[in-house]
């Protein structure tokens, strides 16, 4: 807790000094903090087995934190460069084990609960441009303020997290903000190229228009399903991804702005194959682990739309699928999702900054990982020893209060999940959350 107020205490100074200066112009330097506490609890609730990465069913809860120092710079004419050092702790439900569609967007699937220092992202962006559609940007986190054209071509190497330029969503992205629940925090069945902690060493390149953008990322990929070392074998071993960003307004109405993002991607490493796990069985058990080779890969596809309908109220909907023939490599055991809801801002009970959100997702998988399951295989995230199979229900509430000028926030949350880990046989659970968040 010392470290974690020391932490706090040091990005503080720097943005008393900041609150001083002028915000209209371009910025050469910035800095930003934040950090994130959800605690949540589940009642305890029935199950007919368990099995070595189910949800335990006794009454149970858990703490996970998050701390972010963020730190741009801009280097030349286009060029910025961005760093992030972070820290992160405490532990989700049941070791962040036996929901695919996970409750909790701050937790990672790491061996240990204290807190970790780490960086999170080092890149370095050189945009170029042209024409005189311009638009001026704040400042924010991870972006100088400054004026932008619309026409632009950008290029970003380094260490970050794919979520910082693909499959955004205005109301169902960001775990510290919005909804919590992994399946909303991007299109489910992307199984985005990260490490444990959810970060990717590659490269991204953008063309921008003042109403579209083409971005395309080849990254790096690790050695194990979830796991913290970069596979060397780029040839062999890499992800693409590629995503057409439409931006527009209904009846011209600038407050009904809305957007469409249409994604793909494919991974590409030593991956496992289900069916050649169920057919080479180790001891009468399926591992799917045990059957990997390089030359596999994985493919799917995903479209997210948000849209506000009036100044205080959005809806956004998502659906995405993936081949599933191949172990799940990063994000979680997700092979087909739907997800839809909406947000409401609290002008009508004059709470302006205050937001209602509620959300519901179906996720599912392919038969050969249900056949996996069912015969006793275990992914990195769920394995019940058996399966009983359903699709995996999970509805989200959520209340964000503005604690203090707009920079402390307090979120209760309730979210239901039936058939977690895509078994009848165990479940529902309910899980009760409360987050804090603090951003300057």
């Amino acid at each position: 807790m010392k470290k974690t107020l020391l932490l706090a205490a040091i990005p503080l100074l720097f943005n008393i000094v900041s609150k001083a200066q002028d915000t209209t112009k371009t910025q050469n330097v910035n800095l930003h903090f934040q950090q994130t506490v959800i605690t949540q609890y589940k009642p305890a609730f029935s199950a007919k087995y368990s099995g070595d990465n189910s949800l335990q069913t006794g009454e149970e809860t858990q703490t996970s934190l998050t701390t972010t120092l963020f730190g741009g710079a801009r280097l030349w004419k286009g060029m910025e460069g961005y760093f992030n050092t972070e820290m992160s702790g405490g532990s989700g439900l049941s070791k962040t084990l036996g929901i695919a569609g996970f409750p909790n967007g701050e937790t990672f699937r790491v061996g240990a609960a204290e807190p970790k220092i780490y960086i999170a992202r080092l890149y370095f962006t050189q945009n170029f441009e042209w024409g005189d559609d311009k638009e001026f940007l704040p400042d924010d986190v991870n972006q100088l303020a400054g004026w932008k054209s619309k026409r632009y071509f950008r290029v970003t190497v380094g260490k970050f997290g794919m979520a910082d330029f693909f499959d955004g969503n205005e109301f169902s992205h960001d775990p510290r903000s919005q909804f919590m629940n992994w399946s909303l925090m991007d299109n489910a069945a992307w199984d985005y190229p990260a490490n444990t902690r959810g970060y990717v060493f590659g490269a991204v390149a953008e063309l921008g228009q003042p109403t579209w953008a083409l971005r395309f990322g080849y990254t790096m990929t690790t050695t194990t399903a979830n796991g913290s070392i970069w596979d060397e074998r780029l040839g062999r071993a890499n992800t693409q991804t590629l995503e057409y960003e439409k931006r527009y307004t209904l009846g011209g109405a600038d407050y009904k702005k809305g957007t469409v993002r249409l994604l793909a991607f494919r991974n590409n490493g030593k991956m496992g194959i289900y069916r050649d796990a169920l057919n080479n069985p180790v001891g009468g058990t399926p591992n799917v682990d045990a059957v990997q080779a390089y030359g596999h890969h994985k493919y799917g596809f995903g479209i997210s739309a948000d849209q506000y309908l009036t100044k205080d109220f959005g809806v956004f909907a998502k659906a995405s699928y993936n081949d599933g023939k191949t172990e799940t490599w990063a994000f979680t055991e997700i092979d087909r999702s739907i997800s839809f809801g909406a947000t409401l801002r609290g002008n009508s009970w004059h709470r302006a900054d205050d937001e209602l959100g509620l959300a519901f997702v179906g996720n599912g998988i392919s038969k050969d990982h249900r056949y996996y399951l069912a015969a006793g295989g275990y992914g990195f995230i769920i394995g019940d020893g058996a399966l009983n199979y359903g699709t995996e229900m999970i509805a989200e509430l959520y209340y964000k209060v503005n604690a203090y000028k707009h920079m402390v926030w307090l979120s209760p949350d309730y979210q239901f999940i039936a058939n977690p880990a895509y078994n009848r046989d165990r479940g529902s659970v309910n899980v009760f959350s409360l987050r804090a968040h603090v951003e300057f």
